[in-house]
């Protein structure tokens, strides 16, 4: 089968490679899963770089999210055990944290439902307690986690404040159903969040950005606000003042979306079960905005660990936009 590997850490680009290698072989309660579509995640990204949290032996396959299908073909939403990862043409995966592709759901946006949208419910909802009719304020609105985000807030009844970078982002959050839309290029977050809620700020913060997206949130944060802290795609991890979290009295709230899968696994699956209902509603629908052959994947996990894509990135094996 064909895999793409990486033998040193760098950047995408320059150290995946495509190679034909053999099939992986599941393990005790692992299955075989034939690659429909995967999801490309900025933590792809980090794994080519030696950079994220979970480091996988030399020589190994990125692709943490996938849409599959069973040897007796079932289709499912996966995350492949590395270091056999997503982006092959099959991979292993642990049998017991399978779950049922969404019918009302085609191969690509079933691979992008599952992380994405799972830390969307977890940060929104279970962390940050968001309420109908409360504001969300969205970084990186037009990206993979924060369309998410964008759309989970709507459904949930909230006004939805998205900030982007550039006009092309711009477009996007507002096809998304942003009830406002703030190009951080362009505008000045804090002062048009303020004008926005007549001074009160935002109830909800939903930060994958962190470094000056961070800064901004805890200017423009209501009383008894949340700022979920999801990750740190500008590459710059904030050292909150804490004295100003308490004088202003808002909370900074974490969210490790991959300790569920340690801590309350049966969480994920009550998780999957709404987001399923939400899809079948219409409610949600991961935001495709590329659709790759195998052989573009090392060029696509770039561009999505440079900044510059929308929503999501998928990668389709043999090439067919499904």
């Amino acid at each position: 089968m064909q895999a793409w590997r990486v033998h040193e850490n760098g950047e995408p680009g320059e150290v995946m490679r495509l190679e034909e290698v053999d099939r992986p072989v599941p393990g005790t309660g692992q299955v075989l899963l034939r690659v429909r579509a995967a999801n490309i995640n900025f933590p792809d990204a980090l794994l080519c770089r030696g950079q994220y949290q979970i480091r996988p032996p030399l020589p190994f396959t990125p692709g943490v999210e996938i849409c599959g299908e069973t040897e007796d073909g079932r289709r499912v939403i996966a995350n492949p055990a590395l270091p056999y990862g997503g982006l092959a043409e099959y991979v292993v995966a642990d049998e017991a944290a399978l779950l049922p592709a969404p019918e009302a759901l085609d191969d690509a946006e079933a691979a992008a439902l599952h992380i994405g949208y799972q830390t969307g419910v977890f940060g929104l909802h279970r962390r940050a307690h968001l309420q109908e009719g409360e504001t969300l304020l969205v970084h990186a609105a037009a990206g993979g986690v924060g369309s998410a985000a964008v759309q989970l807030g709507k459904a949930a009844g909230a006004r939805v404040i998205g900030v982007v970078g550039g006009s092309e982002k711009a477009a996007v959050a507002r096809e998304l159903g942003c009830d406002l839309v703030i190009d951080r290029r362009a505008d000045d977050i804090v002062a048009a969040v303020k004008e926005a809620t007549g001074g009160r700020g935002a109830d909800v913060i939903f930060d994958p950005v962190g470094g000056d997206a961070y800064a901004k949130s805890a200017k423009c944060v209501a009383f008894e606000g949340r700022i979920v802290i999801v990750g740190f795609a500008s590459g710059s991890v904030p050292a909150p003042a804490l004295n100003h979290a308490l004088v202003k009295n808002y909370s900074i709230v974490g969210l490790h979306w991959g300790l569920y899968a340690q801590k309350d696994p049966a969480s994920i699956a009550r998780c999957h079960e709404q987001l399923t209902e939400l899809a079948a509603q219409g409610a949600i629908k991961p935001l495709i905005s590329e659709r790759v052959p195998l052989k573009d994947a090392a060029a696509a996990v770039q561009r999505v660990a440079d900044g510059t894509t929308t929503g999501r990135v998928v990668v389709v094996p043999d090439g067919a936009a499904r």
